[in-house]
C-alpha cells in the first residue's frame, strides 16, 4: 500500500503574498490600445455563447497527454504535485494565458510544503488486528518502520488537553476518540507526554481517516493510526475494567517540496473591485484527474480566453491552485498571506472544483451570510438563479471545507462554487456521482459534456455578471463578525478530514 499526501509548510515572509501578483515569474505583453477603445463591454449571454464543447474537448486532450509525462515515474498518468505532468500542467496553464497577449498579467507564487508518504501500517490489540484500521496521513513513522509496543491506555474526554492524559502515558499506546479538536493535536499531546503511538477511534458510524496536518517545528508527534467507533468503543467499554496490550507499525516518509500557483489578472478593470476564481491544477497520484480538476482548470481556461475580448470593468483574477488534493494548500497559502489592503480588494472568490462528473448532479454550496462573510449568499443565489433559470434540478451541498474557498472564508471573503459531485450518490438516481474519483479512470471517458458546458457557461456568466458591476453585491466588511466560520469548524481541508 501506497498513499501520498502534501501539507503546507508554513508561511515564510520572502515569498508572502503582500500584493496580488507574486511569485518568481511575470509576463505582461503590451496592449497597443487600451481595451476601452476596442472592446465591447463584458454580457454574459455573449460570453456564454463564446463556450463551445470542442474547445472543452480539445483541452481534455491536452491535459490527458501532459499526465502521461509522469508514467516513467509513476507507472500510469497523472498530475500530482511534484510529478512532470504537474510542472507540465503549469506550463501549459501560463502558455495558454500568454496567447491571449496583454490582457491579463500572469504571475506564480512559490509556497513550501510537505510531502507524506505512506507506505504501509499496523495494529494488534490483545493479538487481534482490527478490521477497521486505517492510515492517518502525516502521521511519523515508528521508530525503525517496526512495531512498537505497550499497553494500552483510555484518554479521558476527547484528548485535546494535556489533562486528559492518565499518568501511565508515558511509554503506553494510546486510545483516543475523535471530536472537539484536530486530529494532529491529540497526536501532539500523546507524544509530548511521551505515548509510543496513538490510536484514534471515530465519534460516528463507520472507519476513519483524516490527517495529522502539518505540526510546528520541535513538537513530537506521536505515530498514529485510525479505527472505527464499533471497535474504538468496544475496546474503551474492556480497558475500564481490564488491561490490554497494543502494537503499532507505521512504514512513512515526510519530507519538504516547493510547488506553485498560478494567477492570471486582468490589465484593465477596478483595482479595488477584484472578481476572483479558481480551480485546482494538481491531481491524486492515482489517476490523471481530467475531472478533478482537470474540468474546472479547463472551464477557466477557456472562460479566461474569451473573456479577452471584452472591457471589463472590474478587475477579474484566475488562480489555478497548486496541492489542493493534499489539503487545500496553494489555496490557503494565498489567501492567509495577503496583505490587510490586498485583501479588502478581493470583493468574493468563486470556486469551481469537478465540472463534469459523469453521473453527475447540479451541485451548489450551501453559503449562508449568517455563519460565513456576507456575500457568500448571494453567491449561493446567482447559481441557485441560473440553473432555475434554465429549467435544471439542483442540490445544495455542506460548505464543510472540502474545496479552496476555505483559505478566503477563514479570511473574511466572501465565498461559493458549484460542483457536479465526487463520491457520494447521485440524490435523484441513488448513483455514485463519479465512481472514478480519485482513480486511475479519471481519464476522458470519465467526462458528462452535457453537464461540462452548463456549468462552463455558468462560470462565464458568474465572472460576466460581476466584471461588469458590482452594485447589487454586498460591499466588504472589515468587522470581527465579517470573517465568518472559524477554521476549525471545518471537518475537512479537501478530502482530507482533520477534526
Amino acid at each position: 500500500m501506497r498513499l501520498s499526501t502534501l501539507l503546507l509548510a508554513g508561511v515564510s515572509a520572502s515569498v508572502a503574498a503582500a500584493v496580488p501578483l507574486v511569485g518568481t515569474e511575470q509576463q505582461v505583453l503590451n496592449m497597443d490600445l487600451h481595451q476601452e477603445d476596442v472592446l465591447p463591454e463584458v454580457d454574459s449571454e455573449t460570453l456564454q455563447g463564446l463556450i463551445i464543447e470542442d474547445a472543452l474537448r480539445s483541452r481534455a486532450e491536452d491535459l490527458l497527454k501532459i499526465a502521461e509525462h509522469s508514467v516513467a515515474q509513476f507507472g500510469h498518468p497523472t498530475r500530482v504535485i511534484g510529478s512532470k505532468g504537474h510542472w507540465k500542467t503549469i506550463d501549459y496553464i501560463k502558455k495558454e494565458i500568454y496567447k491571449l497577449g496583454g490582457y491579463y498579467n500572469v504571475s506564480v507564487q512559490k509556497f513550501p510544503a510537505y510531502m507524506s508518504e505512506i507506505y504501509s501500517l499496523g495494529a494488534f490489540i490483545n493479538g487481534t488486528k482490527p478490521d477497521s484500521l486505517t492510515e492517518m496521513d502525516m502521521s511519523p513513522p515508528t521508530p525503525n518502520k517496526y512495531y512498537v509496543s505497550g499497553p494500552l491506555v483510555l484518554v479521558s474526554n476527547n484528548g485535546c488537553d494535556l489533562s486528559d492524559f492518565p499518568e501511565d502515558t508515558e511509554g503506553s499506546i494510546v486510545l483516543v476518540q475523535r471530536g472537539e479538536c484536530p486530529f494532529g493535536k491529540k497526536s501532539q499531546n500523546a507524544g509530548s507526554l511521551g505515548a509510543k503511538a496513538a490510536i484514534i477511534y471515530n465519534n460516528e458510524e463507520g472507519s476513519i481517516r483524516g490527517t495529522l496536518g502539518v505540526s510546528p517545528k520541535g513538537v513530537v508527534v506521536a505515530p498514529t493510526v485510525g479505527i472505527s467507533k464499533l471497535e474504538g468503543e468496544k475496546y474503551a467499554s474492556l480497558l475500564r475494567n481490564t488491561s490490554l496490550n497494543a502494537s503499532v507499525m507505521v512504514d512513512s516518509f515526510v519530507g519538504e517540496i516547493h510547488t506553485l500557483n498560478v494567477i492570471a489578472e486582468t490589465v484593465e478593470g477596478d483595482p479595488d473591485n477584484i472578481v476572483m476564481l479558481g480551480a485546482h491544477s494538481d491531481s491524486v497520484a492515482a489517476g490523471p484527474g481530467i475531472n478533478d480538476d482537470g474540468s474546472g482548470t479547463i472551464s477557466l481556461l477557456e472562460v479566461a480566453k474569451q473573456l479577452s475580448k471584452f472591457k471589463v470593468n472590474n478587475k477579474v483574477r484566475f488562480a489555478w491552485w497548486a496541492a489542493e488534493e493534499e489539503g487545500l494548500l496553494g489555496s490557503n497559502y494565498y489567501a492567509e498571506t495577503l496583505s490587510p489592503e490586498e485583501n479588502f480588494k478581493i470583493r468574493l472568490f468563486m470556486d469551481y472544483d469537478m465540472m463534469a462528473s459523469p453521473n453527475y448532479e447540479y451541485e451548489v454550496y450551501n453559503a449562508s451570510n449568517a455563519v460565513n462573510p456576507v456575500g457568500s449568499e448571494e453567491l449561493k443565489n446567482l447559481y441557485i438563479d441560473y440553473y432555475e433559470s434554465k429549467g435544471l434540478d439542483y442540490v445544495l451541498i455542506p460548505f464543510d471545507g472540502r474545496s479552496d474557498y476555505v483559505g478566503f472564508i477563514e479570511n473574511g471573503i466572501p465565498g461559493g462554487g458549484i460542483a457536479a459531485g465526487a463520491e457520494k450518490k447521485n440524490a435523484f438516481n441513488g448513483e455514485v456521482l463519479d465512481p472514478c474519483y480519485h482513480s486511475l479512470c479519471d481519464n476522458l471517458s470519465n467526462l458528462a459534456y452535457d453537464a461540462f458546458m452548463v456549468n462552463t457557461k455558468l462560470i462565464a456568466h458568474s465572472v460576466a455578471t460581476y466584471a461588469k458591476s458590482l452594485d447589487d453585491f454586498p460591499a466588504r466588511q472589515k468587522t470581527v463578525d465579517a470573517l465568518g466560520q472559524a477554521g476549525s469548524k471545518f471537518q475537512y481541508r479537501g478530502s482530507h478530514l482533520i477534526i
